[in-house]
C-alpha cells in the first residue's frame, strides 16, 4: 500500500488482522526464533514471553523477557526465507522502524558457513592421513545430496588401506549442538551407501565419527547401542585449535545421566485446583467441554488442552516474598502467556473458540492452529485409545510426556505405558517425516531402560518408576523396554529403516505406519518389527 494512501476503517481492520496472522504464525511454528534489530538480538523466543493483538484496526505486539519490555504497532510484516521483516511504530511516534524475526540464530552467510566447512574439511584430511598413516583419505566432501540425506554441515569420505576402508563422518565446531548430535544418523546412511557402491570391491569395516571436543555426550550414548556384529563404530575428538583428534569409547561416558521427577498425585492435584479449574470451565461453551482435556503436570500445576494444544493453566506460587501459596490461572500457547483477570477472561473465551473452530480433525490443512503441535495432537489422541499401536498395551497405564531431564538435549518422553506382561513400551511419535526418528527413539529407550533396570531397591527391587510413583499396581518384567517408532504411513522418512537395521539385536523395535487421516481415527497401515527379520513389512496386525 503507498503511503499517505486513505483507507477506510475496515480495510485499516483487515490489514491490522493479516499483520497479526503472519506474526502468530511465523511464532508458532518457529519457537525457537530470535528478534533482531539492526542486526542485534533483542529477544530469544525459547526464554521470551510475547502478545499479539489486531484489534481497532492496529495490530500490536508486546514482547519481554527478564531484561528488557517491548511494546510496538506492528504496520507490514514482509515474509522473507526463514524470517519475517517487521515495519513498526513506537506509541506516539510516526516514523517507522525495522525489527526482523529470524527463525535461526545463526546468521552467518551462506558464503560464510561454506568456507567454514571447506576449511574443516581441509584440516580433518590431515588429521586423519596423522592419526592413520596407513590409511589413505579420498573422496571428502560437503555437498548436499537430498536424494541421499545429506547436508552441508557434514563432511564425509572415506580412508582406504588396499582392499579394506572406512567410511568417515564428521561435523565442525561452528555447527550447532543439534547439528552435532545429529552426526550418527547421516554416518549410518553414509556407511550403507558407501557399501552399496563398493559392490564388493571394498570391505567397509565400519564408520569413524568426528565430532568437536566436548560435545561428543549424546553420540556416545548413541553409538553403545549400535550393532558390533554388522560394523565396527568408531568414535573421535577433534581438537580443532590443535588438529589432534582424541578416540573416545563408549564406557567413557556410559548413558546420559538423567533424573526421574516423582509422578504427581493426580487426585490430591485435581482437588487442589478444582476451584480454579471450574472457573476455566466456565468460560469454554457447553459444547466444547467435552473437547477440552484437563492433564496434572506436576503437584502445583494442572494444565488444559485442545487436541493437544495447551492454551490455559493453573499452577501455584508464593505471593510477593511471603510463604503464603497462591494460584495463577494463565492462558495462551507457548510464549503467548498472559494471567487471566476479570479483564481479560473475554479473551480467554475467544481464545478457546477460535482453537475449537480451527483445531479440529475437519480443519484445513493450511489453516495454522490446525498444523500447531501436530505431535502434541497425535500423542492426545493416542493417550486415550493406545491400543491399535499394539493390542498388549494396557490402556490403564499410559503416561505422557514424562520428564527425564538431561544436560542439553531434549527431556520429555513422547508417551510411557506398559504390555500386558509388564514390560515397558517406550512410544516415540512422529506426525511429520524426520531423520532422526530411529535414533531419537533409541535415546528415550536407554534412559527408560536405565531408570528402570539399574539400581534397583536393595528391599523391594523396584526399578525408579516405581519407587517415583509410577505403574501403581502393576508387575513390572525386570527386562528392557519395547520401543514403538509411530508415524504416518507417508511421513516415515525412507532412512528410518536403514537405520533401524544397524541398531543391537538388545533394541526390540517396533516401527508402526499409521493412516494419514489419524486426526479422526487411528488406524494401523503397517508395521514392521526387529524380529521380523527377512519378513519385511506385513499389513495390518499381522
Amino acid at each position: 500500500m503507498k503511503a499517505g494512501a486513505e483507507i477506510s476503517p475496515g480495510q485499516r481492520e483487515q490489514t491490522a488482522r493479516q499483520v497479526a496472522e503472519a506474526l502468530e504464525t511465523f511464532l508458532a511454528e518457529h519457537p525457537a526464533a530470535v528478534l533482531l534489530e539492526d542486526g542485534r538480538p533483542l529477544f530469544d523466543m525459547r526464554t521470551a514471553k510475547y502478545t499479539v493483538g489486531g484489534e481497532h484496526g492496529r495490530c500490536s505486539l508486546h514482547m519481554w523477557d527478564e531484561e528488557r519490555n517491548l511494546v510496538r504497532r506492528v504496520v507490514e510484516a514482509a515474509p522473507r526465507k526463514a524470517s519475517l521483516r517487521l515495519s513498526t511504530l513506537r506509541f506516539g511516534q510516526t516514523k517507522p522502524q525495522m525489527l526482523e524475526l529470524v527463525a535461526d540464530k545463526d546468521r552467518r552467510t551462506p558464503s560464510s558457513r561454506e568456507s567454514t566447512r571447506l576449511r574443516y574439511l581441509r584440516r580433518l584430511e590431515k588429521a586423519l592421513l596423522r592419526e592413520f598413516p596407513d590409511w589413505n583419505p579420498e573422496g571428502f566432501r560437503t555437498s548436499m545430496d537430498l536424494e541421499k540425506s545429506f547436508g552441508p554441515a557434514y563432511a564425509r569420505g572415506v580412508q582406504v588401506k588396499g582392499t579394506q576402508a572406512w567410511a568417515v563422518i564428521g561435523v565442525n565446531r561452528e555447527e550447532t549442538q543439534a547439528t552435532v548430535d545429529g552426526v550418527l544418523t547421516p554416518g549410518i546412511l553414509w556407511l550403507a551407501q558407501c557399501r552399496e557402491s563398493a559392490g564388493g570391491r571394498r570391505l567397509f569395516q565400519g564408520l569413524r565419527v568426528i565430532v568437536p571436543t566436548g560435545m561428543e555426550a549424546l553420540t556416545l550414548s548413541r553409538l553403545t547401542w549400535l550393532n558390533p556384529a554388522v560394523a565396527k563404530w568408531e568414535l573421535y575428538v577433534f581438537e580443532e585449535e590443535t588438529d589432534e583428534l582424541a578416540a573416545r569409547e563408549a564406557g567413557d561416558f556410559g548413558n546420559l545421566v538423567t533424573r526421574l521427577l516423582h509422578a504427581p498425585n493426580e487426585a490430591a492435584a485435581r482437588e487442589r485446583f478444582g476451584e480454579a479449574a471450574k472457573r476455566v470451565l466456565a468460560l469454554v461453551p457447553q459444547v466444547m467441554r467435552g473437547t477440552v482435556e484437563t492433564r496434572v503436570r506436576s503437584g502445583g500445576e494442572m494444565a488444559f488442552l485442545i487436541h493437544g494444544l495447551e492454551f490455559a493453566r493453573v499452577k501455584t506460587g508464593y505471593a510477593g516474598e511471603s510463604f503464603n501459596r497462591v494460584e495463577e490461572i494463565t492462558f495462551g500457547a507457548g510464549a503467548n502467556e498472559t494471567p487471566l483477570t476479570e479483564e481479560n477472561e473475554t479473551e480467554l473465551r475467544e481464545l478457546v473458540e477460535r482453537l475449537f473452530a480451527r483445531r479440529s480433525a475437519m480443519g484445513s490443512t493450511r489453516d495454522v492452529l490446525y498444523r500447531m503441535a501436530p505431535e502434541r495432537w497425535l500423542e492426545s489422541v493416542l493417550r486415550k485409545n493406545v491400543e491399535p499401536i499394539d493390542a498388549g498395551l494396557d490402556p490403564e497405564h499410559v503416561y505422557t510426556q514424562v520428564p527425564a531431564f538431561a544436560a542439553a538435549d531434549r527431556g520429555m518422553l513422547d508417551l510411557l505405558g506398559v504390555t500386558a506382561d509388564g514390560r515397558l513400551a517406550v512410544i516415540e511419535l512422529k506426525a511429520e517425516e524426520d531423520l532422526h526418528l530411529a535414533l531419537q527413539g533409541l535415546d528415550y529407550w536407554v534412559r527408560v531402560r536405565a531408570h528402570h533396570l539399574e539400581n534397583p531397591d536393595p528391599v523391594t527391587g523396584l526399578g525408579e518408576f516405581q519407587r517415583n510413583g509410577y505403574f501403581g499396581g502393576v508387575r513390572l518384567a525386570r527386562e528392557a523396554p519395547r520401543l514403538f517408532l509411530v508415524a504416518p504411513a507417508l511421513r516415515i522418512h525412507p532412512a528410518t529403516e536403514t537405520v533401524l537395521r544397524y541398531l543391537s539385536p538388545r533394541v526390540e523395535w517396533t516401527l508402526v505406519a499409521i493412516d494419514e487421516r489419524w486426526r479422526r481415527e487411528i488406524k494401523v497401515v503397517w508395521k514392521k518389527r526387529s524380529s521380523d527379520g527377512a519378513r519385511g513389512v506385513y499389513g495390518g496386525e499381522g
